[in-house]
């Protein structure tokens, strides 16, 4: 499968009516109601440009907990139902989950709409965030959407979880290890031009969710899709491969990544895709608020168990396994040498380090971001003079694995 394939028609439904569900759980007098794309403003701002404005209890109060609830939960649950049915995540009855930086149960909710198979087992969902209020709203939330024969436990654990993860014990461990948008609050205070710091700070980190899997469990990161997360996600990874935690997902190697980001990069690994199944509501409230989306992004890592994971196909001269990374873009004199506008190209990974999958515009155009494609080279094993990549031409009729 590939990554984010399109919305099931349930999950579509889900969140199609999930605005609704919100306004029955926590109705808003219609008074108030003109003021949610105000607040929905505000509250992206204090999550991004404005940080240094908030207080540790902002997420509590009402009229921003009202605008996460209803724009940035769905938002959330969005991206993650386009992500996690491509995701092997082998999970049965009696296996625990912990969950970093819960939020609203953003976590338990995607899982509920986009793994059906997953709604009868007996899962214990170990919620771990710092705001109490946020969790018992998203527990509300959760209840209404998956009914009172759900046989999935929900705990919460309302702790401030330090940088070092020094401190905090997670209990048995657990099948599934996830952060979602956690981690970027944690590493916002290091230096861009520090990055011997910031990759001490990934080991930690890797240390730390390592600690709460158990051997044959596995760890989900997701972050922002901007350049800094990318870097820190490749950071994660060097230090996830060095505790014999192999990427399940995206990487198709284990070898060094071609996308590390950082400040003399301008390539990181992220992934962008379109938002046109996202709910009507949701996409009329982001307008309204002068935020709108046409594509969402993001970052992430999800590794098997120890010793798992995918396999390196570096030493084979003729086939090279390739994860499309980038949107296409033309590839012109100053690229890889042809005439302007004569060929597109987009970039990927894999063992061989970076590609630049090189063609005409719609062969292109066939690899999404996220598509796994095996390529072979056509003639003399060749670089891109401006990034270095290997260069691949795809076959005239594009056909791309549709592997995870």
């Amino acid at each position: 499968m590939i990554l984010f394939p399109p919305l099931s028609p349930e999950s579509r439904r889900i969140l199609n009516d999930f605005s609704g569900l919100v306004d029955r759980v926590f109705p808003v007098p219609k008074q108030f109601r003109s003021a949610l794309p105000g607040d929905v403003a505000e509250l992206s701002r204090l999550l991004t440009s404005g940080r240094g404005d908030r207080g540790a209890a902002y997420p509590g109060q009402a009229g921003l907990l009202s605008a996460y609830l209803r724009y940035f939960l769905p938002w959330n649950l969005y991206r993650l139902c386009r992500l996690l049915p491509a995701l092997s995540l082998p999970l049965h009855d009696g296996d625990a989950l912990v969950d970093l930086g819960a939020g609203p149960l953003t976590l338990p909710a995607a899982l509920w709409i986009c793994r059906p198979e997953l709604r009868n087992r007996a899962l214990e969902f170990r919620c771990i965030d710092r705001s109490a209020a946020v969790m018992e709203a998203g527990k509300q939330i959760f209840a209404a959407l998956s009914g009172a024969s759900c046989p999935w436990k929900i705990k919460t654990v309302r702790a401030f979880i330090r940088p070092t993860g020094d401190g905090f014990r997670g209990g048995s461990p657990a099948r599934l290890v996830a952060a979602v948008n956690f981690f970027n609050e944690l590493y916002e205070n290091i230096s861009p031009h520090d990055s011997a710091a910031f990759r001490r700070f990934a080991d930690k980190q890797a240390s730390f969710l390592s600690s709460l899997a158990a051997e044959d469990g596995s760890l989900l990161v997701v972050e922002p899709g901007v350049p800094r997360s990318g870097e820190f996600i490749a950071a994660l990874r060097d230090s996830f491969l060095k505790r014999g935690r192999r990427p399940a997902a995206p990487c198709p190697h284990t070898g060094t990544c071609p996308f590390p980001g950082g400040r003399a990069k301008n390539r990181w690994c992220h992934f962008a895709f379109d938002t046109e199944g996202a709910a009507p509501a949701l996409v009329k409230l982001s307008a309204a608020a002068g935020i709108p989306k046409e594509r969402a992004t993001l970052s992430f890592i999800c590794t098997g168990p120890a010793g798992g994971g995918n396999t390196d196909n570096a030493g084979k001269a003729a086939r090279v396994l390739v994860r499309i990374i980038s949107d296409p873009f033309p590839v012109n004199s100053s690229g890889a040498g042809g005439k302007p506008g004569a060929a597109f190209g987009r970039y990927g990974c894999s063992g061989r380090g970076l590609i630049l999958v090189r063609g005409g515009r719609e062969l292109v155009e066939d690899y999404a971001p996220g598509v796994l494609t095996e390529l072979v080279f056509q003639g003399t094993e060749r670089r891109d003079p401006k990034s270095g990549a290997l260069v691949l031409v795809p076959p005239a009729a594009a056909n791309p694995r549709s592997d995870s």
